[in-house]
């Protein structure tokens, strides 16, 4: 397979932000494990990134089952001898008010986003624990430094990874180990077209985010990787992070408006 300095596994590899951090990783001589639910897009994946030479393998692997991470994630580190990247990407969104959502609603996205999060890093941080060096990397989201109203299941879950990751970071630095939270703005992936929504019409409330400025994955994938050479606790665009710290601590009055604003906007698309 040659000889690669290191070796990375991405959740939620095979698309949107997690297929641009393979591709990022690749450019910066890095073997990638492609981990994700959809072998399809995961093997096309694997097939575009190998045109160069062996960079890439895909992995099946759902985040919901433990023994699946744990599967994937330990037989890496048995054939390569290390794991320097563990990037836990995996997540879905889901529009809705909450008094719309079902348990099971709230089961679903749980499950992918918070517990996905927990089972990788429950058996990477182990592995790079014992190693004595590595890096994790949760995603959570900017709806996880704020609130994000109609989107508030998935603001939960984020919120979560953002305590669990920034708790970790200071916890693992005397064995080694370094870990970061990547929060991302509005990124142009197909997380939002996908997400399920309900009694909201989709249609209308993806016209809605397409007005905000959307960021390449490969652009985010960049500011990513930088991040965590810098070892930062918390990667986020700054300017959306300067923004919304001014907005909960110097103008909480300007903050509650943007947010009443947001609803209001939102609601246009609710199914009566």
């Amino acid at each position: 397979m040659g000889d690669y300095k290191k070796i990375a596994i991405v959740t939620g590899g095979a698309s949107g932000i997690g297929r641009a951090l393979c591709n990022e990783l690749v450019s910066q001589d890095v073997f990638v494990i492609i981990a994700d639910i959809n072998e399809k897009e995961g093997k096309t994946a694997e097939v575009q990134l190998n045109e160069t030479g062996p960079n890439a393998r895909y992995e099946y692997m759902d985040v919901t089952d433990y023994k699946s991470v744990e599967s994937v994630i330990e037989y890496t580190y048995k054939e390569f001898g290390r794991l320097d990247y563990l990037f836990n990407n995996a997540g879905i969104t889901m529009y809705g008010e909450l008094y719309d959502m079902s348990r099971e609603d709230w089961k679903e996205i749980v499950n992918v986003n918070l517990w996905g999060v927990i089972n990788g890093t429950q058996v990477g941080y182990r592995i790079m624990k014992e190693q004595g060096f590595g890096h994790l990397v949760n995603t959570a989201s900017a709806a996880g430094l704020g609130p994000s109203p109609l989107t508030t299941a998935y603001s939960t879950t984020k919120h979560a990874i953002v305590g669990l990751t920034n708790s970790l970071h200071f916890e693992a630095e005397e064995y080694g180990v370094k870990v970061s939270t990547l929060c991302p703005t509005f990124v142009d992936t197909p997380i939002f077209t996908s997400a399920k929504a309900i009694n909201i019409d989709k249609v209308a409330m993806y016209k809605q985010l397409e007005k905000q400025k959307l960021m390449s994955p490969e652009k985010l994938a960049k500011i990513a990787l930088d991040g965590v050479h810098k070892n930062k606790p918390i990667i986020c665009p700054m300017p959306l992070r300067r923004t919304m710290d001014i907005f909960f601590t110097l103008v909480p009055t300007a903050h509650r408006s943007l947010m009443k604003l947001v609803c209001r906007e939102g609601r246009k698309a609710r199914i009566s």
